[in-house]
């Protein structure tokens, strides 16, 4: 059956916008121009299109032009310039070189620094988010002036290491009672609580990293003093005892080459401790491992210090000797002259 309303009304009685040609200069201004485009393919003059359509014969003509040249992808709005942006065109590079000052900046402070220019802090937060980002700074040690000279030496101790020597890298760390706090998914509406245990206690890790096999070796003790590190070197003695020199590569801490520790490696000619360059603590691949283990310790509370011990002996019999390497990545270490072993980010 034939609906009874052939033609539609001036008038809309749906109380909707009835305006057809004001919707089609407005929202629908791309399908305005694909009509241009249908009747002017039909045979239609650009006037009768104008009359039609309630607009100038020039405005028909020119998007019958850019259809032309560009197809149907030039009949959207070109970029065209809006209020001009608030603040000078200099703006940003004033906010970089205040940046580049160590100190901990907000918006507040930045807009004091500018010389209170007239914008809100709010359009000051947005122009910041276009040159900077809100993170926080990394810690950085300041390194060993003596640097090349320490490691080129380093690497010409591993060079004359005889066939079949053993070389660890070794470090240690603390696991404290009280849980490391990270931030974490959430639900929303909630906030996730770590019980503290009151009194803070804490073990020292030492651990090490054979270089060659992933093979990983570590010994919980309550304090990191030299008689803790002999004894821990004696565990690694004990884990090679075919191996013809056994070489330790640590860092600079008091408890590797104090007094103690130098008589117990006179009467142990098998062990080699060697030491890398000062206050270079990411040279070291063990630290990765200590990252993965803290990171996997956070916002787990434990009652007593030896749940905490019982989580760290859980953590490392997760791993296998590859999963370690993988996380130390030992020969990306400066501490390893180059092609002493397989290049282990190239064979991964």
């Amino acid at each position: 059956m034939r609906p009874p309303s052939v033609y539609a009304k001036r008038s809309c009685p749906a109380g909707d916008p009835c305006d057809v040609l004001g919707l089609l200069h407005g929202p629908h201004r791309v399908g305005f121009r694909l009509v241009m485009i249908l009747l002017s393919q039909q045979g239609r003059s650009a006037a009768q299109v104008a009359s039609l359509l309630g607009c100038d014969p020039s405005t028909v003509r020119r998007w019958i032009h850019r259809y032309h040249q560009h197809g149907a992808g030039g009949l959207s709005d070109r970029p065209r310039p809006g209020r001009p942006r608030l603040g000078s065109p200099r703006l940003g590079e004033r906010i970089l070189r205040l940046l580049d000052q160590p100190k901990a900046w907000t918006v507040g402070r930045l807009w004091a620094q500018l010389g209170r220019p007239a914008i809100s802090q709010r359009t000051l937060r947005r122009r910041v988010g276009e040159v900077a980002a809100w993170r926080r700074p990394r810690l950085v040690a300041k390194g060993d002036p003596d640097r090349d000279q320490v490691l080129a030496r380093l690497h010409q101790q591993l060079d004359e290491l005889p066939v079949g020597a053993v070389v660890l890298a070794e470090d240690e760390t603390h696991a404290n009672l009280l849980p490391w706090v990270r931030a974490t998914w959430i639900a929303r509406g909630t906030r996730q609580r770590v019980m503290t245990p009151g009194t803070n206690r804490r073990r020292t890790i030492f651990g090490a990293v054979d270089v060659r096999t992933g093979q990983w070796l570590y010994q919980v003790s309550r304090k990191a003093v030299s008689a803790s590190f002999t004894a821990f070197c004696e565990r690694l003695l004990a884990a090679y005892p075919a191996a013809p020199v056994v070489a330790v590569v640590c860092d600079n801490v008091i408890i590797h080459h104090s007094k103690i520790v130098q008589a117990w490696l006179a009467s142990h000619p098998q062990v080699v401790v060697l030491h890398g360059a000062r206050y270079s603590p990411h040279d070291n691949p063990v630290e990765r491992v200590w990252g993965a283990l803290k990171a996997w310790l956070a916002n787990s509370p434990t009652l007593t210090i030896q749940g905490r011990v019982r989580q760290v002996h859980a953590f490392f019999r997760q791993r296998s000797p590859t999963d370690v390497l993988a996380t130390a990545a030992p020969l990306s270490s400066p501490w390893l002259p180059e092609g002493y072993v397989q290049n282990f980010r190239q064979a991964a």
